[in-house]
């Protein structure tokens, strides 16, 4: 058998949706300021915008459903309901906090095209 340092390393594979911590530490602080501390992050995708896609984000205190992937990192519980996960699928969640915003980011390798905002995206 090969010593460990002689093995291929391959890159680990990529999550099926990631949260970074500067995203899971501003959704925590939401969470706890709704009074929702114990609850979860809902991300979804919504027809509409002008892109086609809405990005969504809702604190949810009920259980949630089964079959829904489900993301903790961080400290903090993201779900992201079935038919999301096909337009969501290897994205990530950030936070954006400079001069010019503040504001959830999503990295999205599915999106075609986004908005000049950001708000909304095209496959």
């Amino acid at each position: 058998m090969e010593s460990p340092s002689k093995l291929n390393t391959a890159a680990r594979p990529r999550a099926l949706f990631e949260v970074t911590e500067r995203a899971a530490l501003k959704a925590r602080a939401l969470l706890t300021e709704r009074g929702t501390a114990d609850g979860v992050l809902h991300v979804k995708v919504t027809a509409g915008g002008c892109s086609g896609f809405s990005y969504s984000l809702e604190p949810w205190t009920g259980p949630i459903p089964v079959g829904d992937h489900v993301v903790k990192a961080h400290d903090v519980t993201v779900f992201i309901d079935k038919k999301s996960l096909l337009f969501l699928a290897g994205a990530t969640l950030d936070y954006q906090d400079d001069v010019f915003s503040r504001k959830f980011v999503f990295k999205n390798p599915n999106a075609a095209g986004t908005c000049s905002c950001g708000e909304s995206f095209g496959v």
